[in-house]
């Protein structure tokens, strides 16, 4: 038999998994045990046939219903004798064992409903004299003696449902503390005047339920004995109009406070049927579900106190100004479904609601008024709560819509489902205590102005989601509302009623709560939440804000949200974003809750949850997000408790996955629901459609020898690049300066006897004949104004001296050589044979910064080299000059050149 169990077991969940899918497959296989917490026991739904005797001794509370019981012996509960609630409802059990109650001396609560206990003796009760609760309901019970006369605790007893024929449930006072009697669903047709006489000494009885119990005949004071009664319960009993005025009298003698008589089929309401609560201090009266039709004139007349009426679900077809004669305590009056059928209207006369002066909540709430005139609603001078939703046609509301309620203190009005088609100026002006207003779900085709909520100034919330046509907004929107804290527009805007400068809300600095949900938009400015300092909800789900998250956006991405830095909850579903900026959700520290589920997020920058340190709840579901790194997701993932991040394609890899997946296996303050079930890997193939949570970790480990042998060949292929690279472009470079620390190396250099010359000229000036009146023009005046001296050719050769030897010495005597870079400085045989020859021996061989290139046309530097021997690199920087080509630059050139010639001629480094 024991071998058998195993493969039972199998073949259970096999079934279970083709026949109800996996998820309840596995709750079912779960449930094999009782629950505990907490000293509690959740036993149910087991089909134990006894009490188990493996729970905790210290139990306080069992449940045992929902299983196959067929008694509760005492012994099977000696292990739990602290029990203060056992629950045993809903089995087989047919007697309560006398030793109970010995058993379980602390027991408070007896849940015995639904079973088949047939005979009930004062034995099987005597010793549970700590019993408060005792449900006995839906039984078979046949009464014997006095079987509740020991339960002096005894608070609340239920015996309906059981076919009892008489509410007489024993001859002798007893339950002295007695507050809810439960009688309803019985056989008894007759209150006898002594079936009640059981309770005369029980004061404190407040609730007597009578729910469909088919009463013909009320004997005069049979609620004699129960005078103190506060709430009676009739639903259900089907007594007829006589048979309900004959009650009312009988409770003229109680203490009667409340009174349900729903689903009595009430057709016709008399003006004599309450006529014998006149003199009681009734204040609750419930008269829903009964089909009513009519309601005669001064039906009420007699309920002088009634503070609450209820006529929800009725079929009233007129209501005039006599129907609530008499209702002058009237605080709370529910009309919900009362008015009208299902497919015609009812009137209601004008001062109809006049007798109501205290009234404070009318309800008319899916009831179908035929019209509104402007004094249906005359005489509430205290009404502060008026629902009209989905009950009449108001089309156009103006000033004068309304004006019948001009006189009321009105705190709260529901026009929910008027067919509301424009809204006037100062439509809404008469409300000046108004702080909600709904005008949900109509047809609202206009541009706010702001006129329109003109008087509204104490208004905390308006909702105005759902609307079948658009509304446009407009930068004054809310002017007349500074105080809103909740504000709705879900489903209502067109697309581009947000694109305005400056935003629609900045008058709104208290607002709390924003919806803008399902609008489709997909244009709104940077300053869009501006001001909204005290911002906490703000819900802009279905809409279509890709666009202005991406980095491509002309423009860079929108930040809009950087104007509410304090908010708790962001809803941003279903948007189609694709990428989250850097700067998107920057600032908001207080950050509660973050949903972004349904869009198509994949990469996500590592600093983009940075600021989310307070992040409670995650919503990440149905987008395309393949890795969850610590570089992501560690900030926010760090006080979560709860996440849902289901239904992604995750990449089951040790780069992608591995940080997730051991986070998962070491939180434990962070609720993640159908972790087996949603969370799926979609790459490799070797763990396609498996859990996330199969992934091995362990493969993982092996990775660090091959990442550093990675690391050092990516460094040494990269090394071997650049040196190819540096040799390839600036070999020349480096040879140059390997020749000059040659030289100095070797001793070639005589750097410190130059730096100790005197020298005759600034600058020899080495130029081709063609640019001879450049050089005189620009460098000649210079020696004038800035008492420069140049050496020039053909003005200072040395008299009886040759030509080669003379330019010799003449270079020797200047402390910088200057040439004047043009074609055709590169084309004169004479410079590129000698002149530049001798210059680069001074800069090679005597190892002096001497030089200095002016050029007047753009020329390659290969060209330069070629004909010169000189390269731009072979100098410093601040020796190559260009000569501008706007005139306005020139002074700034030879300031430049300034600066070059009177550098010192150091050694080259």
């Amino acid at each position: 038999m024991c071998v058998l169990r195993p493969l039972l077991l199998s073949v259970v969940i096999i079934i279970c998994y083709f026949v109800t899918g996996p998820y309840n497959c596995v709750a079912a296989v779960k449930k094999t045990s009782c629950h505990v917490q907490d000293g509690r026991a959740d036993c149910r739904h087991l089909s134990l046939s006894e009490i188990p005797q493996n729970l905790p001794r210290n139990l306080t509370s069992l449940d045992m219903s929902h299983n196959r019981l067929r008694a509760v012996p005492p012994v099977s509960l000696t292990p739990y004798p602290g029990l203060i609630h056992l629950d045993v409802s809903y089995n087989s059990i047919t007697k309560v064992d006398e030793g109970l109650c010995q058993t379980l001396p602390l027991l408070q609560t007896l849940n015995m409903e639904h079973n088949e206990v047939f005979v009930l003796k004062k034995e099987d009760v005597s010793h549970c004299t700590k019993l408060t609760r005792l449900i006995m309901a839906s039984n078979r019970l046949k009464l014997q003696g006095e079987p509740f006369s020991a339960l002096q605790s005894l608070k609340f007893l239920d015996v309906s449902i059981n076919k009892l024929k008489s509410a007489k449930l024993g001859t002798q006072p007893q339950l002295p503390n007695l507050v809810n009697l439960n009688l309803a669903s019985n056989d008894f047709t007759t209150l006898k005047k002594d079936d009640f006489s059981f309770l005369n000494h029980s004061t404190s009885l407040q609730v007597l339920n009578l729910s469909s119990v088919p009463l013909k005949i009320l004997e005069p004071g049979c609620f004699k004995p129960i005078s103190r009664l506060h709430t009676l319960i009739m639903d259900k009993s089907n007594m007829g109009t006589l048979v309900i005025a004959k009650l009312c009298k009988e409770l003229s003698r109680t203490a009667i406070d409340a009174l349900s008589l729903r689903n009595m089929n009430l057709v016709t309401l008399t003006n004599t049927t309450f006529a014998g609560l006149q003199n009681t201090s009734l204040s609750f009266l419930d008269l829903s579900h009964n089909d009513m039709v009519k309601i005669e004139e001064g039906s009420f007349q007699w309920l002088t106190r009634l503070q609450t009426l209820i006529l929800e679900d009725n079929k009233i077809k007129h209501l005039t100004k006599d129907t609530f004669q008499g209702l002058k305590s009237l605080k709370k009056l529910q009309l919900t479904k009362a008015v009208g059928k299902s497919h015609t209207s009812a009137k209601i006369d004008d001062f109809s609601f006049q007798p109501l002066s205290a009234l404070e909540s009318l309800i008319l709430q899916n009831s179908r008024v035929q019209d509104i005139t402007k004094h249906t609603f005359t005489g509430l001078t205290s009404l502060k709560e008026l629902d009209v939703s989905w009950s009449t046609s108001l089309k156009n509301i103006n000033n004068e819509t309304l004006a019948s309620l001009a006189g009321s203190p009105l705190r709260t009005l529901n026009l929910t489902g008027t067919a509301i088609a424009q809204i006037n100026p100062g439509a809404f002006s008469v409300f000046r205590n108004l702080t909600t207003l709904f005008l949900n779900h109509n047809f609202i085709s206009q541009i706010f102005t702001g006129k329109e909520f003109e008087g509204l100034d104490q208004v905390r919330e308006l909702y105005m989601g759902n609307n079948y046509m658009k509304v446009n907004l407009s930068s004054t929107s809310f002017v007349n509302v500074p105080n809103l804290r909740v504000l709705t527009l879900e489903k209502s805007l067109t697309v581009k009623a947000l694109d305005l400068h400056p935003s629609p809300f900045k008058p709104l600095p208290n607002l709390t709560i924003l919806d803008l949900s399902n609008n489709n938009i997909a244009n709104i400015r940077e300053d869009l939440l501006e001001g909204l300092v005290n911002l906490k909800v703000l819900k802009l789900q279905h809409n279509n804000l890709a666009r202005l998250w991406k980095n491509a956006n002309l423009g860079g991405p929108v930040l809009f949200l950087k104007g509410a830095p304090n908010l708790k909850t962001l809803l941003m579903d279903s948007n189609g974003l694709d990428e989250i900026p850097a700067g998107g959700l920057r600032g908001l520290h207080d950050l509660r809750e973050l949903s972004l589920g349904s869009n198509l997020l994949n990469n996500l920058k590592d600093s983009v949850f940075d600021d989310l340190n307070s992040l409670e709840v995650l919503f990440l579901e149905k987008n395309t997000i393949t890795a969850v790194r610590p570089e992501v997701f560690k900030t926010p993932m760090s006080n979560l408790s709860l996440l849902i991040m289901g239904k992604n394609p995750f990449d089951c890899t040790c780069e992608s996955i591995l940080w997730f997946v051991t986070w998962l296996n070491n939180t434990n303050m962070t609720n993640v629901p159908g972790l087996r079930e949603q969370y799926m890997c979609n790459t490799p193939l070797v763990y396609f459609n498996h859990s996330i949570m199969d992934f091995d970790g362990l493969s993982c480990k092996d990775m660090t020898p091959f990442q550093a042998l990675y690391i050092l060949s990516s460094t040494a292929v990269i090394m071997l690049i650049v040196t190819a690279l540096l040799v390839r472009f600036h070999g020349w470079r480096i040879q140059f300066y390997c020749n000059i620390l040659i030289n100095r190396t070797l001793g070639f250099s005589d750097a410190k006897a130059e730096e100790g010359r005197q020298f005759k000229y600034d600058a020899y000036v080495i130029h081709a004949e063609e640019d001879g009146i450049w050089v005189e023009r620009s460098m000649t005046p210079l020696e004038k104004s800035e008492n420069c001296k140049f050496c020039l050719e053909d003005r200072d050769s040395v008299a009886g001296m040759s030509q080669l030897q003379s330019i010799v010495d003449n270079m020797r005597r200047s402390r910088k050589i200057l040439f004047v870079i043009t074609e055709s400085l590169l084309r004169d045989p004479w410079c590129r044979r000698f002149t530049a020859h001798h210059a680069l021996h001074q800069v090679i061989e005597a190892s002096r910064d001497s030089v200095v290139l002016v050029f007047l046309q753009d020329v390659h530097d290969y060209k330069l080299s070629r004909s010169l021997f000189l390269r731009r690199g072979m100098l410093r920087p601040c020796c190559i000059l260009d000569w501008p080509i706007h005139k306005e630059r020139i002074p700034a050139f030879r300031q430049k050149l300034l600066i070059a010639l009177g550098m010192t001629n150091r050694l080259q480094e």
